[in-house]
């Protein structure tokens, strides 16, 4: 997405700015592509994120959710010694890492599992009760007075 302009959008759209300054900045803030991850739509409002974190147990990995942000962290101990002698080519990557998602808003952390060198979040999107859609019934040939919000006699 590299010398995409947002310019003509900024000028025609109200209240946007945080969305078109991630989209601008989310690509050169991780460029370090470990761990590699997926993002699925379960549902209208339940998302799957699942990181390949091949080598790491649970008591290695830490996933702090704060408002607007999921961090998952993983935390490696290097082994020298014995163990490390023995090895001859070191394909799994074993590393520390900081993994940060952008969250949307009335976006929380639903659970999360560590399965098969997979760590999987469930994320659930809860909008509150007056952000959700609304019919509105329609008065049959009345003209409401907006004053007072009431059938104009």
């Amino acid at each position: 997405m590299r010398g995409f302009d947002l310019t003509p959008y900024r000028r025609s759209t109200i209240g946007f700015d945080r969305l078109f300054d991630l989209i601008k900045n989310s690509r050169a803030a991780q460029c370090d592509n470990y761990p590699p991850f997926n993002i699925e739509r379960i549902s209208n409002d339940r998302y799957r994120v699942t990181l390949a974190v091949a080598g790491l147990r649970s008591e290695e990995l830490d996933i702090t959710a704060q408002q607007n942000l999921l961090q998952v962290t993983g935390r490696k101990e290097e082994t020298f010694g014995a163990n490390r002698a023995k090895v001859l080519d070191v394909g799994i990557a074993n590393r520390s890492f900081e993994r940060r998602f952008e969250l949307a808003d009335f976006v929380r952390v639903d659970a999360a599992g560590l399965s098969d060198g997979l760590l999987t979040i469930v994320l659930v999107h809860e909008a509150p009760e007056a952000m959700k859609p609304k019919e509105i019934a329609i008065n049959g040939g009345q003209v409401v007075d907006i004053a007072t919000n009431r059938a104009a006699a």
